[in-house]
């Protein structure tokens, strides 16, 4: 359990909340979540097999939830500190990943959301090769020409 504001516990979030919260964080990281990254968030939720036992009648509710967390004092650390904690090691990859997918899926990375990514990639304590391998796997898959 995580002390929250004014002494209360919060709990752990499950890995599919961690993850939409990731997916969260970057797509509003520029203060616009666009069509195109709010499709990918659906698209991902609905395919990748981590969410294979997540009802996606929560997904509304989880990202309010997310923006709630974001909003409150110092909220952008203690959310990524929320989500560090509340996922497994071997999932820190994937996070990464869906946060990566998602700053790309407009086809146009904003500055905000490199800076989201390296707060991530460090709260997840991520190494150097695996950042590069996902970062270099997102720009092949969403090259134009």
């Amino acid at each position: 359990m995580l002390w929250g504001d004014m002494g209360t516990i919060d709990r752990l979030l499950s890995v599919e909340e961690a993850l939409i919260h990731v997916m969260v964080m970057v797509s509003a990281a520029d203060s616009a979540m666009s069509d195109a990254e709010l499709r990918q968030l659906g698209d991902i939720v609905g395919i990748l097999p981590v969410f294979k036992d997540f009802d996606d009648n929560n997904l509304i509710k989880i990202t309010q939830q997310c923006a709630e967390r974001l909003s409150g004092e110092n909220g952008m650390n203690k959310t990524l500190e929320l989500v560090a904690d509340s996922l497994p090691t071997k999932l820190h990859d994937t996070a990464y990943a869906l946060g990566v997918e998602i700053a790309a899926a407009d086809l146009r990375v904003s500055p905000e959301e490199v800076r989201m990514l390296q707060l991530l990639r460090n709260h997840l304590k991520l190494d150097k090769l695996t950042i590069a391998a996902i970062e270099r796997g997102a720009q092949a898959r969403f090259r134009t020409q």
